[in-house]
């Protein structure tokens, strides 16, 4: 069940009041119940965030569990710790979430706490709760489509390679698209010649047959319905190709399909929803291996669009990939585009692995991304689509080229190249994410992560309301 650990409360269910506490309001809730003063005083609770004081009751059972937080109003992985930390048991939030916002919140981190990727261990872990009774006014289909496409993004990320390479990725799209009556295509092989997906061809054609690059082509929703289209690279492992990448930088590339990843989870959002648009779902399926069937250095290839490109670092094949995707994505000129990407380092080493690099050509649609970032605690950090380093990447002997000889604005560069595959009156906006928690924190473990796909459904869902529908950052 995508909302484990959350339950109704039956009437004969004893069920303990757990009180998350700033420090600030523990005096305020001690002045209500001065008779568990001299419990708290005596274990030394101060309502620390992170810390937990149990109070028995007359009977000698658990009655309250009073937990130090540091605002659970406004940071929404505030309960994720604590599903670990207190007994099995039914809990209840005491005083109930004020608003739609913090309740689902509170639903959502901790059903997330419960995550963990164990695909390949012998024993999972205990699966015995605590549980949580849902919060009253938390949105439970949002809770539930939030949460299942979180679990989605991190059980294909975390997935090694060997076992989700451009064959099962397709399957796992083919599995949406059946769940939810959406259509799924998927050209294969020497077939991307035929239909004229050159870039991704050239990409993916060293890989083995049996990991041979794909276009995986998704539709659902009714025709006549504003065009939403969301185009995910999907490289299942990147070696680098000829321009070999060192031990230490390969190691995590089983991530380097984080950005299909990311738009499969947001499409089970928007089908989940019902929201009424037209969605197409288009991810360039490839494996970026060594063999004599490579592209090389200085080879120039020619994609859909029939621009010429001069490969300048086999390492940076993403973005030729996407390159088809984008121009077949454009071809339609949908209301609204949106690819994701494990680019490029340089996002990361800008921003770090938490904030995905936005870029954007539309003032009131990256205005909207960054508000819904705020409003859901799901932040991005715009970046710009600065003109004058399309220089960077004139080409002598093509129309342009894959990468910089220079070291710099590598994020930004890469950005202006898939704008060349993108017309210049489409809505679109590029998200360059890292895909992957290097730590563990409260409700999210070290792996696979999906980022801004809360603020993403939220623009799309205020872009194309449901009628009646609220949204859940309120």
């Amino acid at each position: 069940m995508v909302t484990e650990h959350l339950i109704e409360q039956g009437a004969e269910t004893e069920v303990v009041a757990l009180v998350p506490l700033t420090k600030a309001g523990l005096e305020t809730w001690l002045a209500d119940h001065d008779a568990a003063r001299t419990w708290v005083d005596s274990v030394g609770f101060a309502a620390e965030s992170g810390s937990l004081c149990l109070i028995p009751g007359p009977d000698g059972r658990l009655a309250i569990a009073l937990a130090g937080v540091a605002d659970p109003t406004e940071d929404p992985w505030g309960l994720a710790a604590l599903p670990s930390r207190l007994p099995p048991g039914r809990y209840r939030l005491t005083p109930e979430p004020a608003t739609p916002r913090s309740a689902s919140w509170a639903a959502l981190s901790w059903t997330l706490a419960g995550y963990s990727f164990d695909r390949y261990k012998k024993s999972a872990p205990r699966r015995d709760g605590p549980d949580l009774v849902w919060p009253g006014l938390a949105n439970r289909a949002w809770v539930s489509h939030c949460a299942e496409a979180t679990r989605l993004v991190r059980d294909l990320v975390n997935t090694p390679a060997a076992d989700l390479g451009p064959a099962e990725l397709a399957g796992a799209a083919e599995a949406l698209a059946a769940r939810f009556g959406a259509n799924c295509r998927t050209v294969v092989g020497d077939g991307l010649l035929v239909e004229n997906y050159p870039a991704i061809h050239t990409v993916g054609r060293a890989a083995t047959t049996a990991r041979r690059p794909r276009l995986i082509d998704l539709s659902w929703g009714d025709e006549q319905a504003p065009r939403v289209t969301l185009v995910g690279k999907g490289v299942c492992f990147d070696s680098g190709g000829l321009d070999l990448k060192p031990s230490s930088s390969m190691k995590l590339m089983k991530k380097d399909m984080g950005g299909a990843a990311h738009v499969l989870g947001l499409a089970l959002m928007i089908m989940a929803s019902d929201l009424p648009v037209r969605l197409r779902v288009l991810i360039p399926a490839v494996e970026n291996a060594v063999s004599a069937e490579a592209m090389r250095p200085l080879d120039v290839l020619t994609t859909r669009k029939g621009l010429t490109v001069e490969i300048g670092n086999t390492d940076a094949e993403g973005r030729l990939i996407l390159a088809d995707a984008l121009c077949e994505a454009a071809s339609e000129a949908p209301d609204l585009l949106i690819d994701i990407a494990t680019l490029t380092g340089a996002a990361r080493t800008a921003l770090g692995p938490d904030l995905p690099a936005l870029f954007c050509n539309d003032e009131k649609l990256a205005d909207a991304i960054l508000a819904a970032g705020r409003a859901e605690a799901d932040p991005l950090w715009r970046l710009p689509l600065y003109a004058p380093y399309r220089r960077l990447l004139d080409s002598k002997v093509a129309d342009i080229a894959s990468v910089s000889d220079g070291p710099y604005a590598g994020a930004i560069t890469a950005a202006l190249f898939l704008q060349e595959f993108v017309g210049p009156d489409i809505a679109w906006a590029h998200l360059d994410v890292m895909a992957w928690n290097g730590a563990t924190r409260p409700g999210r473990p070290e792996g696979g992560e999906a980022l801004a796909l809360r603020a993403l459904f939220a623009v799309i869902a205020a872009r194309f309301p449901i009628p009646d529908a609220y949204p859940v950052a309120t």
